[in-house]
């Protein structure tokens, strides 16, 4: 009996420590997609929808444990909402995202345009924080012209009311903002939605702390919830008025 209960626990300690090593070794792995210098998450360059799909939805249960289960899963965005962009093969920085835009839009030069309505983008970049989101204005300045300004509607240096003057006054087909600013531009009906081809969240880049904007509580939960709001999510799938939402 003694000899049988020695048995059980070595068995026990092996599948202990193989299952630690399992760990470790992904941790490793997972470490190693971390480019702390290039400030990329190199992750986000293989995973294509289901991936993508999986991952938010593990920070979204990480995040939101004061949520109810059936609060959870009205923040669910399903694989097939998600275009895959695992085709496109440079690194995932400010520089190339103007390449990346122009591979996955189906018109690259309408980028350029502006929808006739005020303050009604056809894209939306979502940044991690303000300074980010300050290099991302800068690097997609190509697109901008006379009639579409690129807006920066992230807090830092900028008011709410400057960016609502901003947005009643002028056409902008891309604007670039952090999570929680948009949300509120787009509930105090500054920013609308009425013109949105597809939405780009900056997943990839990460600070000297090797964190992202899906790695924060502070820009993940009002991230997801501006992903999920119901005039966005059904537009997903939908063929009129289809909206790609993005993980660049």
């Amino acid at each position: 009996m003694a000899t049988e209960m020695i048995n059980r626990k070595r068995k026990a300690d092996d599948e202990g420590g193989a299952k630690k090593k399992k760990r470790s070794k992904k941790a490793r792995e997972d470490e190693g997609d971390l480019d702390v210098e290039a400030g990329l998450n190199r992750a986000f360059e293989r995973m294509d929808g289901q991936l993508l799909a999986d991952h938010i939805a593990q920070k979204v249960t990480r995040f939101g444990t004061d949520l109810s289960s059936v609060e959870l899963s009205d923040l669910y965005i399903s694989a097939n909402a998600i275009k895959d962009t695992t085709s496109f093969q440079k690194p995932r920085n400010k520089d190339n995202l103007p390449e990346f835009l122009e591979e996955f839009s189906e018109n690259p030069a309408k980028l350029s345009e502006a929808p006739k309505s005020k303050g009604s983008p056809h894209t939306l970049v979502v940044a991690g924080a303000g300074l980010r989101a300050a290099d991302l204005v800068r690097s997609l300045r190509k697109f901008g012209t006379k009639n579409n300004s690129v807006a920066k509607l992230f807090a830092k240096h900028f008011k709410v009311e400057e960016q609502v003057s901003f947005l009643k006054k002028n056409r902008t087909g891309i604007a670039v903002g952090t999570p929680q600013r948009l949300v509120d531009l787009i509930e105090n009906e500054s920013l609308s939605l009425d013109s949105l081809k597809r939405i780009v969240v900056d997943a990839s880049h990460i600070d000297q702390k090797k964190r992202g904007v899906v790695d924060m509580r502070e820009t993940m939960m009002p991230l997801i919830k501006l992903l999920t709001r119901k005039e966005l999510q059904d537009r997903y799938t939908a063929e009129e008025k289809h909206v790609d939402l993005i993980f660049y």
